[in-house]
Formats: C-alpha cells, structure tokens, sequence
C-alpha cells in the first residue's frame, strides 16, 4: 500500500508507541527517515535506531524509545509541514519551540538539522516537525 506521507506515518508510529509504553518501534527504512531520525537522536529524544533486513521484505528501522522515570522523553511529537501544505522558514522567521525547550527540525539545503544547527549554520529550510 502506497503512503502518501511517510515521515508523518514515522512520527504517528513513535507517538503511539510513547503513549502504549513500548521500549522498540519498527517503521520501514528510507534515507530520509534515517537523516531525521539522526538529528532526533542528537537532541536525546531517543536512544538510537537500527536498520534490520526481513527476509523477502522491505528493510525496517527499529526505533528505541527513551523514558524517564517512567515517563516518554517525547512529551509531543507534531508534523508541520505536511504534502498538502508546506512551510518554509527563513532563518530570521524561525521561532522557538516551547521557548527553547523543544526542537523544531529542518530540510535544509545543508541536509537535515535542528534549529539550533540551522541557526549556527545561519540557512532556513523547510520546518518538517516539532518535539518537545
């Protein structure tokens, strides 16, 4: 089955499995996912993530989830730019995420970063989610 937005799918499955308290979450591998899942795992939303072969099937990345004290480290997990409407950004438009607690992430002509690397880096982008 074709999915018209697969990075929303990617956060939509690490959202329920915070919510469901699962320690690993699989999704299907692309490089792109790989790329925002990087700079996810930079800012310590999550432990780390893997790319495992199925036999005869697509490659799978497995998500491990962060928690502590019982809690999800990823209080809330959102998509802004979505295909029906994207959002661009210039560097001086780019605002805080909960007042710099969370992180916004970017496509940038440079590759995927956080904000705050988009801002060390002074380039705008495309704003592809919000963490907090």
């Amino acid at each position: 089955m074709s999915n018209s937005d697969p990075l929303g799918d990617m956060l939509t499955r690490i959202r329920n499995g915070q919510m469901a308290n699962l320690a690993v979450v699989d999704c299907p591998s692309s490089s792109f996912r790989r790329r925002v899942l990087e700079v996810i795992q930079r800012e310590g939303y999550i432990r780390g993530f893997s790319e495992v072969q199925q036999a005869n099937k697509q490659p799978m990345l497995q998500i491990e989830l962060k928690y502590h004290e019982g809690e999800g480290v990823i209080r809330k997990i959102d998509r802004v730019s979505k295909p029906g409407r994207r959002v661009y950004a210039g560097i001086k438009d780019l605002g805080r995420v909960f007042n710099g607690l969370g992180v916004s992430i970017l496509s940038t002509p440079r590759g995927v970063l956080s904000d705050n690397e988009a801002r060390a880096q002074n380039v705008g982008g495309e704003i592809l989610c919000r963490i907090f």
